[in-house]
């Protein structure tokens, strides 16, 4: 059994995380700014806003790895909100690796985004040059500023950084790509592809990438992990998808432009971590279930 302290535990891969700890035992702490945040039963609070100034003496003073999830839920609003992004994604990742070093923890595991190696017409390995940081843009720009930061603990304590790619399941925020798909398809709004299918993913269930992070904890040595799908779908195949089971016929739009893919090569992760079953024709009536549109 282990002391491990997450970030993000109430987003969409935390609580599955989250479950999927106490399930094995361990004591899990969770790191959240609202008290009124429901967490699983079993899970310990530690009632900090990643956005605003805290002490790491708020922190357990006895953790052995450190599991950071969270990113701003202002993401999409640069500049706007860049001060926010900025502390919950960036001084926040500083804040914990230094609390990390003092306290001892043996690992910390961090989730980038697969969306900084760019677009690509082959799919991806982990060691695939990322975009240059004039062509980041702030949030891809925080993820890759924070790998740079973890990556020179790697000779203090075992740094595991996972690169997801478009994970999606049930109770996900109806902004991210996934559920705007189904919800456009639902409602009848135009889907833009910039050419005749659209770029091309293997998105991943939130329960296949929450038993790869699970298994990452048992990782002994410092490494870099795609975390993608079983599955390679353009946007149109997605689509389709959605329109057979709903009863619909999806509505496309060509707008300018190349469509470049962007896959994830999940090699490793089938190696190390988990080989992901999980199939999107099969998860259909979890979209459903979150928007009440039901087949006709």
């Amino acid at each position: 059994m282990s002391r491990i302290l997450v970030t993000g535990a109430t987003g969409l891969c935390g609580r599955a995380f989250c479950l999927r700890l106490l399930e094995k035992s361990h004591e899990v702490f969770a790191v959240v700014k609202d008290r009124e945040a429901k967490l699983p039963e079993g899970v310990c609070p530690v009632f900090i806003d990643l956005s605003k100034h805290w002490e790491i003496e708020l922190l357990p003073q006895k953790i052995d790895m450190i599991v950071h999830l969270a990113q701003s839920p202002h993401f999409r609003d640069f500049p706007e909100r860049a001060l926010d992004i900025f502390k919950v994604n960036v001084e926040s990742t500083a804040r914990l690796l230094d609390y990390g070093k003092r306290i001892g923890i043996e690992k910390f595991i961090y989730t980038s985004s697969g969306g900084i190696y760019g677009n690509g017409s082959h799919a991806f390995q982990e060691n695939a040059p990322v975009v240059p940081t004039s062509r980041l843009g702030h949030y891809l720009g925080t993820k890759s500023c924070c790998e740079i930061l973890i990556n020179s603990y790697a000779s203090v304590f075992n740094v595991v950084i996972l690169r997801p790619f478009f994970v999606y399941g049930p109770g996900q925020n109806q902004s991210m790509l996934m559920p705007r798909l189904f919800r456009n398809v639902s409602s009848n709004d135009s889907i833009l592809l910039d050419s005749s299918c659209g770029i091309r993913i293997n998105p991943v269930h939130v329960n296949d990438a929450s038993i790869a992070i699970m298994n990452a904890c048992e990782l002994v040595n410092s490494t870099v992990i795609n975390i993608a799908g079983p599955e390679v779908l353009s946007i149109r195949e997605i689509c389709d998808l959605f329109g057979s089971y709903l009863g619909k016929r999806p509505i496309y739009e060509k707008v300018s432009g190349d469509s470049r893919d962007l896959i994830g090569d999940i090699s490793l992760m089938k190696k190390l971590l988990h080989v992901p079953t999980i199939r999107l024709r099969d998860v259909l009536e979890e979209f459903a279930q979150k928007t009440g549109q039901t087949p006709n």
